[in-house]
């Protein structure tokens, strides 16, 4: 496995050393040679190290949209630690959609950004009211659905009905940098956007585009982290202290012991009087609490 790996990464700094040096405002060539020529590389190395997860194994809508909402923003370990037990408990949109929040969270809880798991109940309701219950195919109808953007609706679209759409996510992204702008900075996504699509393999984008994810996690592995080249490129904020983290540390509190007074929140966790009335604001406002007299609950 070490030698392998070593090999590919001496015959990726070569083919980097190799290629053609462009203006920095020049995009990059390719030929439908060139295209097939990196398919080829792509699917020799998912072939002998792709991933096996158990989202990818499935061809159910709803699993494949459990799945991409609760990758969002968290790492795979993560979600892999959950997503089972999530299907466990709400095993179709029916479920989901009937389900109280307060029990979405309990089994949400340890995956943060908590708003994924009301965008998922939203989602489930709207899909059994509105669409009897199938998940629509279409990307342009899945971003009317809430939480899902043109990128995840895409995603989904190509996962759980092989359409061949067009989009990029991280590792994607990083795939793209390191090949064809190695020699350039703030690259925009609207330049790499041709590229996804020329390279496409359009009879099978569900296991192209999980391919080009596993040869994004390699390269994180094995080199500096080419996304630091993307114009979009942002250091995520210290999550220690932040709002983020103290309204995910009330929902817990009254997740398992709800209704609670604002002053036994105060006490349990230990906050500033100003840092509770902010987060609790936010939390209302997004619709996870509410309050009955002068207790806190589940929405």
């Amino acid at each position: 496995m070490l030698k392998s790996a070593l090999f590919l990464k001496d015959l990726i700094i070569y083919s980097a050393l190799m290629s053609p040096k462009k203006k920095e405002t020049e995009a990059p060539a390719l030929t439908k040679a060139g295209a097939k020529t990196f398919q080829k590389e792509i699917y020799r190395y998912f072939r002998e190290h792709g991933r096996v997860l158990p989202w990818r194994i499935s061809h159910n809508p709803y699993h494949i949209l459990v799945s991409e909402i609760m990758l969002q923003q968290t790492q795979v370990q993560r979600v892999l630690g959950k997503y089972e037990l999530f299907l466990k408990k709400f095993p179709d949109f029916h479920s989901l959609a009937l389900a109280p929040l307060r029990t979405i969270l309990e089994e949400w809880n340890g995956l943060g950004y908590n708003r994924r798991a009301i965008a998922l109940k939203n989602i489930a309701q709207i899909v059994v009211q509105e669409y009897c219950g199938i998940l629509p195919c279409s990307a342009e109808t899945l971003t009317t659905l809430p939480g899902i953007g043109k990128a995840t609706a895409a995603a989904i679209a190509a996962f759980a009905f092989q359409k061949p759409t067009v989009f990029i996510e991280t590792n994607i992204r990083r795939v793209f940098i390191h090949r064809f702008f190695s020699d350039r900075i703030n690259i925009r996504d609207a330049e790499i956007l041709p590229l996804v699509e020329k390279t496409l393999d359009i009879s099978n984008p569900r296991e192209w585009y999980y391919a080009l994810m596993d040869y994004g996690v390699m390269l994180k592995d094995i080199c500096e982290n080419p996304n630091r080249k993307s114009a979009h490129y942002k250091k995520q904020s210290p999550f220690q202290g932040s709002g983020r983290q103290i309204r995910g540390r009330i929902l817990r509190a009254l997740t398992f012991q709800s209704p609670v007074s604002e002053n036994e929140i105060l006490q349990q966790l230990q906050l500033s009087p100003e840092k509770l009335n902010a987060a609790l604001s936010q939390l209302l406002k997004e619709g996870f609490i509410r309050k009955e007299k002068n207790s806190f609950l589940i929405a």
